[in-house]
């Protein structure tokens, strides 16, 4: 999940590769612009739409990479929640609707409308609180195409070095309205979705959940796939000739986890390089967080002609198969992180945005520091505090869009990712492994006690995390949150000398309460110092060996980053000078 440029940011801020697979990219396609109302993800859900569970989508999606065309059929199944006359959708109205039907008959053209892609069908009759209804929606034409695939959504139409189609669809930011007809929410998934990807016989159609049947139809072939409560935004196609490695997990919890990872042969060698990588990524967050969500489908991968997206069960991979310095791929890890932080518990609402970029921030840290210990934890950990910006809250406490999140104008951006992750950091020196690990699994499956079978997937918000710590480690630390999630600036202290006495005091943005315990090293001995209301004090002989915090434990405002970013960024406007 990303603002557009966030997982190129991570890549280039880790010092890692970004560039994607070698592809052919086809020329910039002119369209019409999205509407407003396709821009808009999230925000606040309509009362139409709140008075709905969706039930089931069947999606029937005909792919023609010659014609950069798709044909769609959309039957959505909904139960109604509060009585209601209406069906409101989301769709982008450059995919022309051909014909409706309710319950399997097909309604006047003047029942529906579609102008700004909001998708209004007025009901034949009433549906009475707890009755079910069907809509059949067909429609196609040119989907929306991104031109920086992930950073801004749509379709990518690419060709292999060899010149055969290679489609992928990435559509977080701007939405499931830009190929299927979806209530454009964060609590708008289905309960169940089956796509239908039909495609030329000589590609192939990985899709997210588990395959159920391949169709052949002669010239083409139909890939039929199942997926069981899925983010809208996490339903892909991916079209192209692409050959398969599979394997099986045996998981601590006793469960088997099939894996798959569909890439283009000509990139063998750096696939099975990354799929060797899958068992471990999957024991580290089972035993670090718990099971792997989706077990009884698959942990999958495809490789796409863009950087990465994380596809529910079938995660984008498009990161060129890099060595890292870490030992690990960020670009997968990052994804795959998603499936605990985002697919499994999913934010109610955009602004909650940093329970999963942040936290899937911090497993790339946290995974470095399992796999070799604690010089690749803090080595990025140390990359991720040179790109906070502290410019807006993490969490502003209003319903947001998609955008209003990812802006980095106007919003939090990038420190939904980086500011997010170091404030886990903190939290977890300041609570400990055991308590800040079961708050986390508490938040991720809804109990401290998740086995395959007893949970499945939920939605949370900042405040239902914040009790969740507050409950676990018996202390109200609303004060903690305050300060490093609603407050833009940080924490600064304050330090003063008088005699051999040295006095510290946290200045924080609004003068809030921040009792943040600090430990100060004199001489070759570490002190703790309370810092009850704020303010502690410590004898420090003159002359004695003095370091503030020397284990790097607490996130705060640090003069040198300050100067080093404002450094960086003249160097390059004076660059940027030279090239004009």
């Amino acid at each position: 999940m990303h603002p557009r440029p966030s997982l190129l940011a991570l890549g280039v801020t880790l010092g890692l590769a970004c560039a994607s697979a070698s592809a052919s990219e086809p020329a910039a396609v002119e369209q019409p612009k999205l509407t407003a109302q396709t821009l808009d993800s999230g925000g606040t859900m309509p009362a139409e739409q709140a008075r709905l569970n969706f039930d089931h989508a069947e999606l029937h999606f005909t792919v023609d990479p010659a014609r950069r065309h798709l044909d769609g059929e959309a039957t959505l199944r909904f139960t109604a929640r509060e009585a209601t006359d209406v069906l409101l959708l989301d769709l982008d109205r450059n995919l022309p609707i051909r014909r409706i039907a309710i319950d399997g008959k097909p309604v006047d053209k003047s029942a529906w409308s579609n102008p700004d892609g909001r998708l209004r069908i007025r009901l034949p009759k009433p549906l009475a609180k707890g009755g079910s209804v069907s809509t059949t929606i067909a429609y196609g034409g040119e989907p929306h195409v991104a031109k920086r695939a992930p950073w801004d959504g749509g379709f990518v139409w690419s060709h292999t070095d060899d010149g055969q189609p290679w489609v992928a669809s990435a559509v977080e930011g701007e939405g499931c309205d830009l190929f299927w007809p979806c209530i454009d929410q964060p609590t708008g998934e289905p309960d169940l979705v089956d796509t239908y990807v039909t495609v030329p016989r000589a590609l192939a159609a990985p899709g997210n959940g588990v395959l159920i049947d391949i169709e052949d139809h002669g010239a083409t072939r139909t890939w039929h796939w199942r997926i069981k409560q899925p983010d809208t935004y996490a339903i892909s196609i991916n079209v192209g000739p692409f050959k398969e490695l599979k394997g099986n997990y045996a998981s601590r919890y006793g469960n088997t986890i099939p894996m798959e990872l569909w890439y283009l042969p000509a990139h063998e060698a750096g696939a099975k390089a990354l799929f060797a990588e899958f068992p471990r990524m999957l024991d580290f967050f089972e035993q670090e967080i718990g099971p792997y969500p989706f077990g009884d489908e698959k942990m999958g991968v495809v490789e796409t002609p863009h950087l990465g997206m994380e596809h529910q069960t079938l995660n984008a991979y498009g990161n060129g198969y890099p060595k890292s310095e870490y030992g690990f791929d960020w670009l997968l890890q990052h994804e795959f992180a998603h499936e605990w932080f985002g697919n499994q518990v999913t934010n109610r609402n955009w602004d909650d945005m940093w329970l999963h970029e942040g936290f899937g921030t911090y497993m790339q840290p946290l995974y470095g520091q399992y796999l070799v210990g604690d010089m690749a934890y803090f080595a990025m950990l140390h990359t991720e505090r040179l790109s906070v910006s502290n410019r807006s809250p993490i969490v502003s406490g209003q319903r947001r869009t998609e955008e209003q999140v990812y802006d980095g104008k106007t919003g939090p951006g990038l420190d939904i990712y980086y500011k997010g992750s170091l404030v886990l950091h903190t939290l977890r020196g300041l609570i400990g492994d055991d308590a800040f690990f079961e708050s986390v699994r508490r938040l991720v499956y809804g109990r401290p006690d998740p086995k395959p079978g007893n949970f499945k997937p939920r939605y949370a918000s900042t405040r239902e995390y914040i009790d969740i710590v507050n409950q676990v480690t018996g202390k109200n630390l609303q004060w903690f949150f305050d300060v490093y999630l609603y407050d833009a600036a940080l924490p600064k202290l304050e330090t003063t000398r008088q005699g051999d006495t040295l006095r510290l005091h946290w200045v924080t943005g609004h003068g809030e309460p921040f009792p943040m315990p600090l430990e100060v090293q004199v001489g070759h001995t570490v002190h703790t110092v309370p810092m009850a209301d704020g303010i502690g004090e410590l004898a420090v002989p003159a002359g004695s060996l003095l370091v503030i915090d020397p284990h790097s434990k607490v996130l705060r405002d640090m003069p040198h980053v300050d100067a080093f970013r404002a450094w960086k960024k003249q160097q390059a406007q004076k660059k940027d000078g030279k090239k004009d």
